[in-house]
Protein backbone atom coordinates (compact mmCIF):
# COMPACT_ATOMS: atom_id res chain seq x y z
CA UNK A 1 0.00 0.00 0.00
CA UNK A 2 1.16 3.22 -1.03
CA UNK A 3 1.68 6.37 1.70
CA UNK A 4 -1.42 8.57 0.51
CA UNK A 5 -0.88 11.89 2.28
CA UNK A 6 -4.32 12.59 1.03
CA UNK A 7 -5.91 9.97 3.27
CA UNK A 8 -4.43 10.47 6.80
CA UNK A 9 -7.61 9.55 8.51
CA UNK A 10 -7.41 6.00 6.60
CA UNK A 11 -3.67 5.83 7.31
CA UNK A 12 -4.47 6.10 11.10
CA UNK A 13 -5.57 2.73 11.13
CA UNK A 14 -3.12 0.77 9.79
CA UNK A 15 0.68 0.62 9.98
CA UNK A 16 2.87 0.87 6.90
CA UNK A 17 6.10 -1.22 7.84
CA UNK A 18 7.44 0.03 4.39
CA UNK A 19 8.42 3.76 5.54
CA UNK A 20 10.90 3.89 7.88
CA UNK A 21 9.45 7.13 9.84
CA UNK A 22 5.97 5.32 10.20
CA UNK A 23 8.20 2.49 11.59
CA UNK A 24 9.21 4.86 14.07
CA UNK A 25 6.60 7.04 14.67
CA UNK A 26 4.42 3.51 15.66
CA UNK A 27 6.76 1.83 17.46
CA UNK A 28 7.68 5.20 19.78
CA UNK A 29 3.97 5.41 20.11
CA UNK A 30 3.31 2.20 21.26
CA UNK A 31 6.48 1.78 23.22
CA UNK A 32 8.24 -0.85 21.64
CA UNK A 33 11.02 -1.31 19.28
CA UNK A 34 11.24 -1.91 15.79
CA UNK A 35 11.56 -5.71 16.14
CA UNK A 36 8.70 -6.02 18.27
CA UNK A 37 6.56 -3.76 15.81
CA UNK A 38 7.64 -5.85 13.65
CA UNK A 39 6.47 -9.33 14.76
CA UNK A 40 3.04 -7.60 15.82
CA UNK A 41 2.54 -6.94 12.61
CA UNK A 42 3.84 -9.79 11.13
CA UNK A 43 0.96 -12.17 13.21
CA UNK A 44 -1.83 -10.00 13.54
CA UNK A 45 -1.52 -7.89 10.12
CA UNK A 46 -1.20 -3.95 9.55
CA UNK A 47 -4.36 -2.88 11.32
CA UNK A 48 -3.39 -0.53 14.70
CA UNK A 49 -6.14 -1.98 16.67
CA UNK A 50 -5.16 -5.58 16.12
CA UNK A 51 -1.50 -4.71 16.67
CA UNK A 52 -1.77 -3.06 19.93
CA UNK A 53 -4.67 -5.53 21.41
CA UNK A 54 -1.60 -8.64 20.15
CA UNK A 55 0.96 -5.99 21.55
CA UNK A 56 -0.79 -5.76 24.80
CA UNK A 57 -1.42 -9.64 25.34
CA UNK A 58 2.35 -9.98 24.43
CA UNK A 59 3.56 -8.14 27.83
Amino acid sequence: MSDDKDKTVQDRHFINLSEQYEVRDWSNSLGVTEAQLREAVAAVGSSADKVREYLSHAR
